[in-house]
């Protein structure tokens, strides 16, 4: 089992919107996926508590009962558990990077976010966990060509010692949609642009997170499912 800890030291960089994203998105493809909620505004339970799977799905949780959880969840077989957590205080974020296989920092390209970041990257950089920065709510490309302000944003990160994901989440009103469905937008809409920004991030992702390969023979697996599924995401990352 793999631990995906998502964060952001910033409140509205929609660093919910990329963990349950992310979650839904392995779990459509086979994975046995559970995502735990330490942020006391509960923002991921909101998406996913009414869903007919939650109890198995999510856990509603504090930074300190991490460890139960992961035990957990290596006992009833799962593949990814994602941590979706609080913007503050930086202890209980940190419990969840140290036990993390992987990070996301979570930045919209702002220079709020982008000053704010520094602090994400520091906690990951400093716990010697691997990880990535996503940039967020991108305005759409202009003729194929990023826009000024992720530019600039780009070029700011450069500070940061964590590489910088060549996906980008776009700010797209299909996030809204499918939330207020309890659903992922690769539910929602497989065909959209908002699903093919997601599909590109975790095919970004998911070999950092080394999610276990199919056995010989089995060409099945929840892993290989979700091999199948992005991999046509990898070349367009």
């Amino acid at each position: 089992m793999k631990t995906l800890t998502v964060l952001s030291r910033k409140g509205g960089s929609g660093k919910t919107t990329v963990s349950v994203s992310l979650a839904l998105a392995a779990r459509q493809a086979g994975l046995k996926v559970v995502i735990a909620d330490i942020d006391p505004l509960r923002s991921a339970a909101e998406v996913v508590r009414s869903r007919p799977e939650a109890a198995s799905l999510l856990f509603e949780t504090t930074a300190s009962k991490l460890f139960i959880v992961q035990d957990a969840c290596r006992q009833n077989g799962c593949d990814l558990l994602v941590v979706d957590t609080p913007t503050a205080p930086e202890p209980d974020i940190l419990r969840a990077v140290n036990v993390s296989d992987f990070c996301l920092a979570v930045a919209r390209p702002t220079a709020l976010d982008i000053a704010a970041i520094r602090q994400s990257t520091g906690l990951i950089e400093r716990s010697g966990c691997p990880g990535l920065v996503v940039l967020n709510q991108c305005p759409p490309l202009r003729e194929g060509q990023e826009p000024t302000l992720v530019r600039q944003a780009l070029g700011q990160l450069h500070f940061s010692r964590l590489p910088v994901a060549r996906s980008r989440l776009r700010n797209r009103a299909a996030y809204q949609h499918a939330f207020a469905q309890h659903r992922a937008v690769t539910e929602w809409d497989p065909t959209s642009e908002a699903a093919a920004d997601v599909l590109k991030l975790l095919a970004e992702i998911s070999e950092s997170l080394a999610l276990r390969s199919a056995p010989a023979g089995e060409t099945t697996s929840p892993a290989r499912k979700l091999m199948e599924r992005i991999a046509p995401f990898f070349a367009a990352a």
